[in-house]
């Protein structure tokens, strides 16, 4: 059976679902808060495994609580094709961020079942634990332990902001499973996303076609100075942390600019102590975030950044500590999967792009082990993590038929 380009997905049967996951956990102006092993997320979990099994499929469930949802192929010797993204939230999040990836999966297995098309390789549909890494850092957890990035004792034992380990939440609510993390074998994995950026609603392209992922560096600078009366004390006899910092987010801005347009770098989170009018700090935390698609440039700028905030901190008597929270190095997708994307997006008529992704994705973690590539449509004036984010029905629709195409040409079609 040949791809035509009449073969379509159910776009208003995708919206609907993306709609009714969204009623979970709530945000409070028309986004979701669905964080990462809270209780609205293992509802949110549910509904997608009885949305599955539904559908025909087996659930899987490893020690990091993923979930698996998978669909045979006529060859049980052949390695699966593997779809999804995430289901967890940021806190003021959006309703279609790693949503979207998750729920096309779901709609593709459901076009398929709908038409009788069997596929050569098995189909899995997968919900990684804890991408966002808002609740519990870094972010791409559970992706990042399958393969290979960090261990599991090392992601049980993160904790979030009330001091609570992950590993126990994930026993809390009851999807932590018995599979072993990393067993599982791929002979893809596709991941469907929002650009989160403003390139294609900009250039009135539909699908973006994702050839590389920036590499991130996450830095945690602790700046140390001397808590003293806002009033009584002297300007030259200050030792001011938050100064420290202010200094220090021009040099991001100015290193960043440096390597423009293709690097970014900026202050992300910051807490300042003891947070008091008339106090002046004397100590404030916070992260650097600088991304390139260049590992060189991505190194040059931690390196001026190291050098330049010891220097404005020595300048001003104060300490400073610097520790790498998170990062990865700049990816490469796989060329065939990048193909299939492309060739997919030509068949079908979609305007299309050739993208680098500015977020970082699983798919990033996964394309170290497996053949990857990313799909993504556009979202209203590239806004995410943020409740305003926001996509078309049309754009959702687009997006998923290439899904479907490129899996399919990926899978085989079985006459």
């Amino acid at each position: 059976m040949a791809l035509e380009s009449n073969l379509r997905i159910d776009g208003a049967r995708l919206w609907s679902s993306l709609m009714e996951m969204a009623k979970i956990g709530p945000g409070v102006r028309g986004g979701n808060n669905r964080q990462a092993l809270t209780d609205d997320d293992g509802e949110g979990r549910a509904l997608f495994q009885r949305w599955c099994e539904d559908a025909g499929m087996t659930m899987g469930l490893d020690q990091m609580g993923t979930m698996f949802a998978r669909r045979e192929g006529a060859d049980p010797k052949a390695l699966p094709v593997y779809v999804g993204s995430h289901l967890d939230t940021q806190p003021t999040g959006g309703k279609y961020d790693g949503v979207l990836g998750v729920l096309g999966g779901l709609e593709l297995v459901r076009t398929l079942n709908d038409l009788g098309i069997k596929t050569k390789h098995p189909i899995v549909v997968v919900n990684w634990t804890n991408e966002e890494g808002t609740r519990f850092a870094p972010a791409m957890m559970a992706s990042g332990v399958f393969a290979g990035q960090f261990t599991q004792d090392f992601a049980y034992s993160q904790e979030d902001a009330d001091g609570v380990r992950m590993g126990d939440e994930l026993e809390r609510i009851g999807w932590k499973g018995d599979e072993e993390v990393g067993l599982r074998k791929m002979h893809a994995l596709f991941e469907l996303h929002i650009e989160q950026g403003p390139i294609l609603e900009a250039e009135g392209k539909e699908i973006g076609v994702v050839t590389h992922g920036q590499g991130l560096k996450w830095l945690e600078f602790t700046v140390t100075g001397k808590e003293s009366h806002t009033g009584s004390t002297p300007m030259p006899m200050r030792k001011n942390a938050g100064l420290g910092m202010a200094r220090i987010t021009t040099l991001v801005d100015e290193i960043a600019l440096s390597h423009a347009p293709k690097a970014v770098g900026a202050i992300g989170q910051c807490n300042v102590y003891p947070n008091s009018r008339n106090i002046i700090p004397g100590k404030v935390v916070f992260t650097v975030d600088f991304r390139s698609p260049d590992l060189a440039v991505l190194e040059d700028m931690e390196s001026r950044l190291r050098e330049g905030a010891q220097a404005i901190c020595d300048t001003d008597g104060l300490g400073l500590e610097i520790e790498q929270v998170g990062g990865f190095d700049p990816v490469t997708f796989d060329e065939g999967c990048v193909t299939a994307v492309r060739s997919a997006a030509k068949r079908l008529g979609y305007s299309h792009r050739d993208l680098v992704s500015g977020a970082g994705h699983d798919a990033c973690w996964i394309n170290a082990i497996a053949p990857t590539a990313m799909v993504m449509c556009p979202c209203v004036d590239g806004l995410s993590h943020n409740e305003d984010e926001d996509i078309s029905e049309d754009w959702a629709r687009a997006g998923t038929d290439v899904l479907l195409h490129a899996v399919l040409e990926t899978a085989g079609i079985v006459d």
